[in-house]
């Protein structure tokens, strides 16, 4: 017997669309690397740019990019809080807002800039780390799936937002019309939000026997945060993100060894336990992951994303490198998309949907798509990938040998 009590699914297999069905079979057979009738298409929006793109194509203002233009899947997030508690405001103007989160993170919004500030941590000692470890709020707790209320990932963001609704509703909202993916971050990113980076991999490097086992019980929290909200979901998931940004623009942020040696084995019991529940896994870790990316191929992670382009991913030559042995999701360049050239925009999309040649690629932006895309230009890019990305591909001039 599971950890919630839940509903029997028989009556809402009537009730998902014939469309969903087929986008769900678009995206199976894609991360098969088999080639499905187009290649998938999907993408991360922030909430400045949706405001731009309904205003720039003269939308009503509840639009939503993934029903406008029918996306192949979306991606929801449940409370990850550490501690699930309200916000403690400490500072509010109608410019500005301070809060305090579950993370014991002091962040600063300012509503008029696209990302919000960390300030200090509550937890600003390796000692203090230790001891808050012991202490995360369960990761069964019904609050993080079922409740409405405040947490940072929902509410401290590109937007603002208090009482975020209860995690299960978003799901059984979406789970009609589009392929539906969960979520869990793994160590690093929780690292970032409990007590920075800085001190994060100034720890590892001075003390790492003790951040080891600091990180086998953050790894073990968020292994169970997932086998809780797979539960909790009750079958309306067909896919699993694992967000983990553990890398910058030049490489990792720690030495891959270390890495592999700590960090990876909870990735993949994160994504073997998604497989057993018969979920596609896509891992989201931003900056150049080359020196690693053949780790995620073994682990038998579904696609990668976003594949910075800016930090130096090609998804073609990877592909050309380690072959069909992973997907691909995102890599087209959105400092290109910035340009709002029509010719160099048109050279961008088509030369990476070489990579998705015997399927294994899903076409997104290289990491989400901010308020300096144009939204006709958005607008211009779902059309072409609907156009080019029809197989047989037939990429002209910008095919490309793989």
């Amino acid at each position: 017997m599971g950890m919630f009590e839940t509903t029997g699914q028989a009556s809402d297999v009537a009730v998902r669309k014939a469309g969903t069905l087929k986008k769900l079979q678009r995206m199976r057979t894609a991360l098969r690397h088999e080639e499905p009738d187009r290649v998938p298409i999907s993408d991360f929006f922030w909430g400045g740019f949706v405001k731009r793109w309904r205003e720039e194509l003269g939308l009503p203002a509840d639009a939503n990019p993934y029903y406008y233009y029918d996306l192949d899947w979306i991606c929801t997030v449940p409370n990850m809080d550490p501690w699930i508690r309200p916000f403690e405001t400490l500072k509010e103007t109608p410019e500005e807002v301070t809060v305090k989160t579950g993370f014991g993170a002091i962040m600063r919004k300012v509503f008029d800039f696209p990302m919000p500030e960390f300030i200090r941590f509550e937890t600003d000692t390796l000692e203090k780390l230790e001891e808050a470890v012991k202490t995360f709020d369960s990761p069964f707790d019904r609050r993080r799936y079922f409740c409405a209320g405040d947490n940072q990932i929902a509410g401290v963001g590109d937007g603002f937002e208090r009482n975020s609704p209860p995690w299960v509703d978003t799901v059984k909202s979406l789970w009609p019309d589009f392929p539906v993916f969960g979520s869990i971050m793994e160590v690093n990113e929780c690292m970032t939000r409990l007590i920075g980076p800085e001190s994060h991999l100034l720890w590892v490097g001075l003390e790492p026997e003790r951040m080891a086992a600091v990180i086998a019980t953050v790894g073990r929290f968020y292994l169970d945060c997932a086998k809780a909200e797979i539960e909790a979901a009750a079958g309306k998931l067909d896919g699993f993100v694992i967000w983990g940004d553990f890398a910058y623009k030049c490489g990792t942020f720690m030495n891959p060894e270390f890495w592999r040696e700590h960090y990876k084995p909870w990735v993949r019991a994160i994504a073997d336990h998604a497989h057993a529940n018969g979920l596609m896994v896509i891992y989201h870790g931003c900056g150049n992951v080359n020196s690693v990316i053949r780790d995620f191929a073994e682990m038998g992670i579904d696609a990668y994303n976003p594949l910075e382009a800016k930090a130096g991913m090609d998804a073609v030559a990877l592909r050309r490198e380690i072959g069909h042995t992973l997907g691909f999701c995102g890599n087209s360049d959105v400092q290109i998309w910035e340009t709002d050239d029509p010719e160099v925009i048109l050279r961008e999309v088509l030369r990476k949907l070489n990579a998705a040649k015997g399927g294994g690629y899903i076409f997104q932006s290289d990491h989400s798509v901010a308020s300096n895309v144009s939204g006709k230009t958005y607008d211009s890019i779902v059309k072409l990938v609907r156009e080019y990305g029809k197989y047989p591909l037939n990429l002209g001039d910008f095919d490309e040998k793989i």
